[in-house]
C-alpha cells in the first residue's frame, strides 16, 4: 500500500483545480479498500473517483483515497437482454462505446457523459430523455464505517432527478464498487424525442438510427456545445435545470413567453438553467479564469488558474443574478467541497 503525502489533485479532478491532498492512496482492489478503511492512522479519509462532478475550494487535509477498481463483466444473459457488472474505477463514456461494440442498447443517449462509473448513481446522469436509472439494477457498495458490502437496488437508491440517496441520507457512508445494469440485446427502445437529436440524424439523412447512431449523434451535439475537460477544466452541467410549481410558471411564462420549458406533470414544469443564465447575461462572461463558457451558459469553466473560490463565486453571483431576474433558485448539480 504506497501512501503518498501532499500530492496534487489537479489531475484527479476535471476542472483542473490544483489543491493539494495531505495524503494520497489509489485503490485497485477490494480487500485493499477495507485495509485502507480500516487505517486508524488516518482518522480523516476523502473518497475521489473521476472527479467530474465536484468543486474542491481547498486543500484536503485527509487521506484522500482514489478509487481506480477496474472491470466489465457479464453477469447474466439470455436471448433478449444481458445484466452487465460494471467496477466502480471504469470511464463511463468508455463503458458506453463497450456497450455499443457489443450491440448492447440502453447507454446510447448517456455518450461522453464524463467521470467513472461508480458515481453515475450518485448523481443519477441523464441526457437526452435516459437517465442511469431506466437501465439500473443495483450497485454494490462498501460501509465506510465497517468495510462490509452492502447492496442497493433500484427502489433503495431512492433515484430522483440527479439525485439519490448517497446525497442525502446515505451521504458520505457508503464508497459504490461495482454498478449492475440490464441492457437490450435487440429490439432497442431508441429515445429520439430530443429535437437536437432528431435534426442531427435527418442532417446526416438516417431514417431508421441504429443505437450507434442516436450514441453518434449525442456525441456531435456535445462537442459542439460543452468543452473537453482534458482542454478546457470544467464540470459539464453546473447546475440542475429548475423544476416550479404551476402557479410559479404560470407567472413566469406570463412575463417570459418566449422561454423555453418542460411539463414534468400537471403540477410542476422545467425551465432550462442555461437558458435562465444566459439571460442574465453571464454567457461567455470571464472573471479572471473563472468563465461561463461561450457557447453552453450551463457550464462554468477554469481558463487556467482559477481556483475553486473563484468558481464558487462566480456560481453564487449567477444565482443572485438569476433569482432577481426570475424569481427562481437554481441550484448546483456538482458537489461543492468547502
Amino acid at each position: 500500500m504506497n501512501i503518498q503525502e501532499n500530492i496534487s489533485l489537479k489531475a484527479y479532478n476535471t476542472f483542473g483545480i490544483d489543491v493539494k491532498a495531505r495524503y494520497f492512496v489509489e485503490i485497485t482492489g477490494l480487500v485493499q479498500l477495507q485495509k485502507v478503511l480500516e487505517l486508524k492512522s488516518y482518522p480523516k479519509k476523502f473518497i475521489i473517483s473521476g472527479g467530474s462532478n465536484m468543486l474542491l475550494t481547498k486543500d484536503i487535509d485527509a487521506l484522500v483515497i482514489h478509487i481506480n477498481l477496474k472491470g466489465i463483466t457479464i453477469a447474466e444473459e439470455n436471448e433478449d437482454e444481458v445484466k452487465i457488472k460494471v467496477m466502480a474505477g471504469e470511464n463511463w463514456h468508455g463503458l458506453v462505446q463497450w456497450t455499443l461494440e457489443k450491440g448492447y442498447g440502453g447507454l446510447e443517449n448517456l455518450s461522453l457523459i464524463p467521470g467513472n462509473t461508480g458515481t453515475a448513481p450518485i448523481q443519477n446522469i441523464g441526457a437526452y430523455g435516459v437517465e442511469l436509472k431506466d437501465v439500473f439494477v443495483s450497485c454494490t457498495a462498501m460501509e465506510i464505517k465497517t468495510g462490509e458490502l452492502v447492496s442497493f437496488d433500484n427502489e433503495a437508491c431512492k433515484f430522483g432527478y440527479r439525485d439519490s440517496i448517497f446525497k442525502n441520507e446515505a451521504k458520505g457512508q457508503y464508497i459504490i464498487t461495482s454498478v449492475h445494469l440490464k441492457l437490450t440485446k435487440k429490439n432497442h427502445v431508441l429515445h429520439t424525442g430530443y429535437g437536437a437529436i432528431e435534426a442531427e440524424l435527418k442532417k446526416n439523412g438516417i431514417v431508421y438510427p441504429t443505437i450507434r447512431d442516436i450514441s453518434d449523434a449525442v456525441i456531435t451535439i456535445r462537442q459542439s456545445k460543452l468543452p473537453d475537460p482534458a482542454a478546457l477544466g470544467n464540470s459539464g452541467s453546473f447546475f440542475k435545470n429548475p423544476v416550479i410549481s404551476k402557479k410559479a410558471f404560470e407567472k413566469f411564462i406570463k412575463k417570459h413567453p418566449e422561454a423555453p420549458h418542460y411539463k414534468v406533470d400537471e403540477e410542476e414544469f422545467k425551465i432550462p438553467a442555461g437558458w435562465l443564465i444566459e439571460q442574465a447575461g453571464f454567457k461567455g462572461k470571464q472573471f479572471g479564469d473563472a468563465g461561463v463558457h461561450e457557447k453552453q451558459a450551463l457550464v462554468l469553466v477554469n481558463y487556467g488558474n482559477a481556483t475553486g473560490e473563484d468558481i464558487l463565486k462566480l456560481s453564487q453571483l449567477i444565482q443572485k443574478e438569476v433569482a432577481q431576474k426570475f424569481n427562481i433558485k437554481i441550484q448546483p448539480e456538482v458537489n461543492i467541497i468547502k
